[in-house]
């Protein structure tokens, strides 16, 4: 071998090990940029979607928004929105502020229920960098997203007497139970854990967990486990790394989401999103009330990663993997860092100066 040829190897060699390999097939038209529905929302939404407006236009990722006002104290969410994700298939939301009482519906349930994302989807993980209580946490909670208590069938009996209907069917569990075996074979994971009330609630909550013993069937290769509701919050604030995929129905879910998310690092760092055949909606994966806390709308310190993670995990649906590797590699450097934290995890700055620190560490 000649001494010439010796650079060029170490050349093709360096070359090569920076090269990101795409596994997919493009479609005619994949080249394009792709318009991406855009709802900042109420409190917070607003500041941490327009930091993920400055982070994809630093990264020149291939899609550009189409923005909508939606705010929760709505009667509906206005027509012109559920055109405009209809047509794009994806949507990027911030927090929407649901009142409390008064008769107002929830715009977020509207939303979930028109597009039929049955499947909301929330990664609870330990970010390096973040101390947390607990370490190896990597939890996925798969909560079925259309039916349960979130149905809002409610009506008052008599003065003083409400009646509120828990409905549960055989279609949408088996959906569900799908979606969560389907995500937990094509992501690696190795074990999916119904969670239920089936003790009590015999019929509805046994129709869900007959529906995901059904399904598990048909993945011999994926472990698969139960457990009571109660039993499931005190094993997960004790010993959460336990869990890998967990599969829930609607309230349930809720608030296994929120409290995982809290274990894991907070809220303001979980990505999640609502999917459907047809649309995806990707938020913010645990709120548990942050949208629209005052203060930190005011000082502009809102935690704008939980979004970006959401975003990044919008990138990869869209076939983007690079773009969402990218973004996740600067989020988790940012993190890692420590200097450029909100207070929510640590730190004293602003949303701005997070996202600053993101973009001067993209690739």
């Amino acid at each position: 071998m000649s001494r010439r040829t010796l650079p060029l190897l170490k050349q093709l060699s360096s070359r090569q090990s920076s090269i990101r390999h795409v596994t997919y097939m493009p479609r005619p038209g994949d080249g394009s940029p792709r318009a991406v529905t855009l709802i900042p929302g109420d409190g917070i939404g607003p500041m941490v979607t327009g930091a993920v407006e400055q982070v994809m236009e630093a990264m020149h990722a291939p899609l550009y928004f189409e923005r909508y006002d939606v705010h929760g104290d709505m009667k509906t969410v206005p027509q012109e929105v559920f055109d405009s994700i209809r047509k794009n298939k994806v949507c990027l939301k911030g927090g929407l502020i649901t009142p409390v009482g008064g008769g107002v519906s929830s715009l977020n349930v509207q939303l979930r229920k028109e597009l039929d994302l049955y499947a909301s989807l929330v990664n609870c993980f330990n970010l390096p960098g973040l101390p947390t209580r607990h370490s190896n946490v990597d939890i996925v909670v798969v909560r079925e997203n259309t039916e349960g208590e979130y149905s809002g069938l409610e009506h008052e009996v008599v003065p003083g007497v409400v009646e509120s209907l828990k409905v549960i069917t055989k279609f949408c569990s088996e959906r569900i139970a799908k979606y969560a075996f389907e995500y937990a074979y094509l992501n690696n994971r190795k074990k999916v854990t119904a969670v239920h009330k089936a003790n009590i609630m015999k019929l509805a909550d046994g129709l869900f967990l007959e529906s995901c013993r059904e399904v598990a069937s048909k993945y011999p290769s994926i472990q698969y486990d139960e457990i009571i509701v109660d039993n499931c919050c005190m094993q997960l604030v004790s010993k959460p790394e336990q869990f890998d995929v967990m599969v829930t129905p609607n309230l349930y879910g809720n608030l296994i989401a929120n409290t995982a998310a809290g274990i894991a690092g907070g809220t303001g760092v979980m990505p999640g999103g609502n999917v459907g055949a047809d649309h995806a909606v990707f938020e913010q994966g645990a709120s548990a009330g942050n949208v629209g806390n005052k203060n930190v709308v005011e000082q502009k310190k809102a935690n704008p990663v939980a979004l970006l993670l959401s975003s990044a995990m919008m990138l990869r649906h869209l076939q983007f993997p690079s773009f969402a590797d990218r973004l996740e590699t600067a989020v988790k450097r940012v993190i890692s860092e420590g200097k450029y934290l909100t207070k929510d995890v640590g730190g004293d700055s602003s949303t701005q100066e997070v996202v600053d620190a993101v973009i001067a560490k993209l690739d």
